[in-house]
């Protein structure tokens, strides 16, 4: 079953960014389960600063999942990631996912690894980013799997990354680990940039898709670009795709009318699972 999940930034100088709801967790998570969400999408400055929240408490509270972490805290406030040529660099981006995901297990939602993975410097090696990638992925996923949770790894857009780009590249990438537990994170505004057809792209990677960032071409909330969501959702149907559909969005024009937008244009296709 298909069911729909909204961000909420806790994260202060992530300001500017594609999250529908900011920085105060039980009022975003109220907001989301009046407008009728299964579960919010949580970005937190850190693990530390997650155990901080009484997250289970405001999801008791609201009647509402927690659809997955990300960690691109990690990127955005210390500047660390996977595949950065400087091994304390690396150690302590590996030790930051760590603690998210102990903190996250804790409360039952996956990591997603997105800007945290990193990209190549003018110069440097790619093939010893990817080295170093794979056994960051491998470690961490290692770490996830003791909580029974997978490790969502998500493809980026050109501009953010040299990496992997195309979800056909995150499959070569999964396929090239030790480890089974990593699973893909579509986002559907990076794969615009990217893929020649979503739904092909989606069709083809298959049960290796985990999660989807359901949003438009603009990055707004969907129904206010040019994304097929009809394509889309006929691809996950056919997949039979039973993940969230997580709203990482602008909050265009306001946080509430983005929220409202994402979920009218989600039930378009699942109407018979809204809430």
């Amino acid at each position: 079953m298909v069911q729909s999940s909204v961000t909420i930034s806790l994260v202060p100088e992530a300001a500017g960014g594609p999250f529908v709801f900011w920085e105060d967790l039980e009022q975003s998570a109220s907001k989301a389960a009046e407008i009728g969400f299964d579960a919010v999408e949580v970005f937190p400055p850190s693990g530390e600063d997650l155990r901080r929240y009484p997250v289970n408490q405001v999801l008791r509270h609201s009647n509402l999942n927690l659809a997955a972490i990300g960690s691109g805290g990690g990127w955005l406030l210390n500047r660390w990631h996977l595949c950065h040529p400087e091994e304390e660099v690396r150690t302590n981006a590996i030790g930051f996912v760590e603690v998210l995901i102990e903190a996250a297990g804790e409360l039952g939602a996956p990591v997603i690894i997105g800007s945290m993975q990193g990209k190549v410097r003018p110069n440097d090696s790619r093939e010893q980013a990817l080295d170093w990638l794979k056994s960051g992925l491998n470690r961490l996923a290692g770490r996830a799997k003791t909580f029974g949770l997978p490790l969502f790894f998500e493809p980026l857009n050109r501009y953010e990354t040299n990496l992997v780009n195309r979800l056909d590249e995150g499959v070569t990438l999964l396929q090239s680990l030790e480890t089974d537990n990593v699973r893909l994170l579509a986002d559907l505004f990076h794969m615009n940039i990217e893929e020649a057809s979503i739904p092909e792209a989606l069709r083809q990677a298959g049960d290796a898709v985990g999660h989807i960032h359901f949003v438009d071409s603009n990055r707004r909330p969907a129904g206010n670009g040019h994304i097929d969501f009809g394509g889309v959702a006929t691809a996950l149907s056919e997949m039979d795709y039973r993940g969230y559909c997580s709203a990482e969005a602008l909050p265009y024009p306001d946080s509430e009318s983005a929220a409202r937008q994402t979920l009218k244009m989600f039930r378009c296709y699942w109407q018979d699972q809204a809430r």
